[in-house]
């Protein structure tokens, strides 16, 4: 009796019984199920509400402008509930969740109702809170055209301040003026009388004394005449001048004197002093009273002044106090405080009478407390609607704590029910397996002991091929069932392993000679090219070998790996047709993974023994730098009239240059054959040029540049790496800018930049030494040793 009839008999009866078990357990889930549908259907209706009642918070909270969206928002959530509850009356049986479902359908229905009504209620308010922000907007108009008015008129009051201070220092410095010249002429007066009393010795000092006066007398006209010509008195400057000059020519020391008059004892008095004295005494009363009205003028004015401001500053106050009304009311509105809102109406009556007393326009003092009487009306409107939205919104929070709760109360009742049933299933199946597993236990010892027997010769059998695979064939491959088959199957697996171990052991020895060989050929690579870059190519090297090699050896690993396990398998019973025939798939798969990699790495060992670059260094010597670019450009002449292009050099001729000209040499040859080689499409010639410059002593600066057509700038930070070409195909071998880059940086001392871009061309710029570090060093030395000497 083959094996998987043997199995079949022992994993028969378990199944029959864990099917009659499954059948049962499958009505129960079934109900389980339903608890279950109805548990998440309670459960979303649940949330759902509480989104629904979220979505109208937000409505009362949002703008108006922003209320609309809310307001979908909450229809949506509440049909969808709506569907929800109709969804779970389909699905629950028992009477008592028929009626939670039915109330809570009643609860949402007037949860939508009264949202409605809220909506209808709530677009009333904001029009009438539109209205009264529109009227608040319009009395702060009011406001700001009453005080601009007060403003203009207080600027007038100021102007006429400012006129009559002018007019009253005006006539205040005529008046001080006036009594300067009245005291002038009273002194001419009296040193006019000495002078006629006065005998002869006297009449010199007295006639002195007359003359200062009469100085005095002038300066004082001037000044008078000065502030009358500034006030724009021009005839009256004129009359005074005149009649000082008068008086003057009157009183001369040498004028004629009038004889004494009788019982007097003194002159009498001349007729053009009595003329000035006069006019000054007219001209002094007349700007003294002048003086006298422009000050109760002003006191007049600085009184409007004062009222003016007051007035000003009043209208400033209503403004101010309906900003702060108008921002009390949107608090009031926004936090639904119906009593603060209905205060606030007594400060809006404040306001009215308030503008009622101000001395402003009666036309805007009109229009500002018809405002305010219309604000206060909407005020009172909108505070009762405000009332009716907070009773229904607490008709709408009963109504939803309603449906919340029976939303719960259905969730835990379905959900106790869908755990109950998964108890009666979970002691089915606890009983069923435990009857399964004593029937299979019995059956399988009974079909065990006749499997296990031919099994364990066969897993000694393979354990000693494992440990010698010289030992021969495994034993039981005579035997017709499915433990002859594959011991039948291992005997010609072992064959094929010791054939394939055999390839693998000469493929690696070959492997082992190309490694040996490609390193040999690398040794002579450097040596040729003299890099200072060993490791670097040695690296790149390595890893384009190691990787075929790597694979080959995963896979060789692999393959001795699926050998072990297919011998575990086998030494424990658990190998199967299916197995076997993956083990030997995978074995195909090994072996022709193996061919392809060493095939590959004994590619690359022939194409790296074709990398070589035969230019030699040389050593150090002193040569002429442009000299030795005509003589390299003469060894270079085949290759460039081969190329086509035209290569010109700026070098000066003066320039020594102590370095490496092998290494130079071929920096320049390679960065002309790239040239060459990439910067120009097929057909096309263009201009190379070698610039040379010494930007300072000690330092040499070569430009290298064409015309062709640039490099890509993805290309820009890999052209001086190892192997990287863009003309593999036509034979590049992708070293010489990095043979370039190393003998620049390392046996030349110097650095190399790049620039290029793509239709103008490419830019090389080396900076090196005009002496080598190795040349100076032996220079010193040779210093030292004659200063010794």
């Amino acid at each position: 009796m083959r094996i998987r009839y043997k199995i079949l008999l022992v994993g028969g009866i378990p199944i029959a019984l864990a099917a009659a078990i499954a059948l049962a357990a499958i009505l129960l889930l079934n109900e389980a199920d339903r608890a279950r549908s109805g548990a998440v259907l309670a459960g979303t209706v649940y949330r759902t509400l509480i989104a629904g009642a979220n979505a109208r918070d937000d409505y009362i909270g949002a703008l108006p402008s922003e209320r609309a969206e809310h307001a979908a928002a909450f229809s949506s959530l509440t049909a969808s509930a709506g569907k929800d509850l109709v969804a779970l009356a389909a699905i629950v049986r028992d009477p008592d969740h028929r009626n939670g479902v039915a109330a809570a359908q009643e609860a949402l229905t007037l949860y939508q109702d009264r949202m409605g009504q809220l909506i209808e209620l709530t677009a009333r308010n904001d029009a009438l809170v539109a209205e009264m922000a529109a009227r608040a907007t319009g009395l702060i108009g009011l406001t700001d055209q009453a005080r601009d008015r007060q403003h203009a008129s207080n600027a007038d009051i100021v102007a006429s301040l400012a006129e009559r201070d002018a007019q009253l220092r005006a006539a205040r410095d005529i008046v001080d003026r006036t009594h300067e010249l009245l005291v002038a002429l009273g002194d001419v007066r009296v040193q006019r009388a000495l002078l006629t009393r006065a005998d002869n010795a006297l009449r010199s000092e007295y006639g002195q004394a007359l003359t200062f006066a009469l100085a005095r007398l002038r300066n004082a006209a001037a000044g008078l005449g000065s502030v009358l010509r500034q006030g724009g008195d021009e005839g009256l400057a004129a009359r005074l001048d005149a009649l000082v000059a008068a008086n003057e020519a009157g009183t001369s020391p040498w004028a004629r004197e009038e004889p004494e008059r009788p019982g007097t004892g003194r002159a009498r008095l001349q007729l053009p002093e009595v003329a000035l004295n006069e006019w000054a005494d007219r001209l002094l009363k007349v700007n003294a009273s002048q003086q006298r009205a422009l000050h109760e003028e002003l006191a007049e004015l600085l009184t409007y002044s004062v009222q003016a401001h007051e007035t000003e500053q009043a209208t400033q106050n209503i403004a101010i106090a309906t900003l702060k009304l108008s921002s009390q009311t949107a608090d009031a509105f926004a936090n639904r405080h119906a009593e603060t809102a209905a205060a606030l109406l007594e400060d809006s009556k404040r306001l009215g009478e308030t503008v009622a007393s101000l001395p402003i326009s009666p036309l805007i003092q009109t229009e500002m407390i018809d405002a305010i009487e219309r604000w206060s009306d909407g005020l009172a409107t909108t505070s009762e609607g405000l009332k009716r939205q907070n009773e229904m919104l607490a008709d709408m929070d009963r109504a939803a704590l309603t449906m919340m709760e029976a939303a719960r109360s259905l969730n835990d009742l379905l959900t106790g029910n869908a755990a109950t049933i998964a108890d009666v299933i979970r002691n089915m199946l606890v009983a069923g397996a435990a009857i399964g597993l004593f029937v299979g236990g019995a059956t399988a010892l009974i079909v065990a002991g006749s499997i296990t027997k031919p099994l364990r010769r066969l897993q000694q059998g393979m354990l000693e091929l494992a440990a010698d695979r010289e030992a021969g064939p495994v034993p039981e491959a005579a035997r017709r069932d499915e433990l002859g088959d594959m011991a039948r199957a291992t005997n010609s697996l072992v064959t094929e392993i010791l054939h394939r171990e055999q390839a693998l052991t000469r493929a690696k020895d070959q492997a082992d000679a190309a490694l040996s060989e490609l390193q040999k050929t690398q040794a002579e690579l450097i040596q040729a090219e003299k890099l200072a870059s060993l490791g670097q190519l040695v690296a790149g090297v390595a890893h384009e070998i190691n990787t075929p090699l790597g694979i080959a050896v995963t896979t060789s690993t692999l393959i001795g790996d699926e050998v072990r396990r297919l011998a575990e398998s086998a030494s424990g019973g658990q190998l199967s047709r299916s197995a076997f025939d993956r083990f030997l798939q995978r074995m195909a798969e090994g072996s022709q993974l193996l061919f392809a990699n060493l095939t590959r790495a004994a590619n690359l060992v022939h194409s790296f023994k074709q990398v070589a670059a035969d230019q030699a260094s040389g050593e150090a010597r002193t040569f002429d730098m442009r000299e030795w670019l005509d003589e390299l450009l003469t060894s270079l002449g085949p290759a460039i009239r081969k190329s086509g292009h035209t290569v010109r050099i700026d070098c000066p001729g003066d320039l020594s240059v102590d370095s490496y000209p092998g290494a130079l040499a071929q920096v320049l040859t390679n960065l002309l054959m790239n040239a060459f080689a990439h910067a120009y499409p097929e057909g096309v010639t263009g201009t190379i040029s070698i610039e040379v410059r010494r930007p300072r002593p000690g330092l040499m600066r070569i430009v290298f540049k064409d015309d062709g057509k640039g490099i890509p700038p993805e290309n820009l930070k890999r052209v001086f790496d190892p192997f990287f070409t863009t003309g593999r195909s036509s034979g590049s071998t992708g070293l010489g800018l990095h043979i370039v880059y190393n003998l620049v940086t390392s046996r030349l001392h110097g650095r190399i930049d790049l620039d290029s871009r793509v239709g103008r061309g490419t830019r090389f710029m080396l900076e090196l030494p005009t002496v080598v570090p190795e040349r100076a060093l032996d220079t010193a030395r040779a210093t030292l040793a004659g200063a010794a000497e």
